[in-house]
């Protein structure tokens, strides 16, 4: 089987879909074969990002299709050097299934107590309840705003807890939901400052997931 990596969440907004979309391409530009499983059945967000990628015929190729259950991903998983799993947004047996058997299980999250709390939870409840090693565990600060202080108060926060945060962070940006609507992800971005700072991020989660699997 090739590398599993899950990008789960409490709850919607804190910007999985859009870190599993950029890990995607991230890799999909280096030649593997790369394939996100939107586990989202109600929205499928993910899946229609990819019909306005492949409508203005965008490369690299990265394959996308939603799934019912984690299991049914599974069962394809060895074609692929990489499954990102992009999870529902909220916690579900799922959520607990995407914990038990990816390498890496990404938690993007605001700054705001109100998205903190919830991941930070789910992360207890990953650990605690179902078994799941902290260090596989990753914090990802996402969709940040312009205010140092409230991203130190946010890494402070997580720095009490168990758990990776991964360096850098994506903010808040126009460019950003341009991007998405034009079938790009973020690390695809036209414009490079924030392009630069997404990919910051996603070498974060490269070089996590090579630290844990090696």
């Amino acid at each position: 089987m090739g590398l599993l990596i899950g990008v789960v969440s409490q709850k919607g907004g804190v910007g999985k879909s859009t870190i599993a979309r950029a890990i995607a391409t991230t890799y999909a530009a280096a030649d593997w074969n790369v394939k996100v499983a939107d586990l989202d059945i109600n929205q499928s967000t993910s899946f229609t990002w990819l019909q306005r990628r492949l409508a203005r015929e965008i490369t690299p190729v990265v394959a996308v299709e939603t799934f019912g259950t984690v299991a049914q991903a599974l069962r394809i998983a060895d074609a692929y050097d990489l499954m990102v799993l992009d999870g529902a947004p909220h916690a579900s047996k799922a959520t607990a299934e995407i914990g038990r058997r990816a390498d890496l299980i990404v938690l993007p999250t605001g700054l705001s107590l109100d998205d903190l709390e919830p991941q930070v939870i789910l992360a207890n409840s990953l650990v605690s309840d179902h078994g799941v090693p902290a260090e596989r565990l990753a914090f990802a600060l996402s969709k940040t705003g312009d205010s140092p202080r409230e991203l130190d108060e946010a890494r402070e926060y997580l720095a009490a807890t168990p758990y990776f945060v991964l360096g850098s962070q994506i903010p808040e940006k126009t460019a950003f939901r341009r991007a998405h609507d034009n079938g790009l992800s973020v690390v695809e971005s036209p414009y490079k400052g924030p392009r630069d700072q997404a990919d910051r991020l996603i070498q974060s989660i490269i070089d996590r997931l090579e630290a844990i699997t090696s």
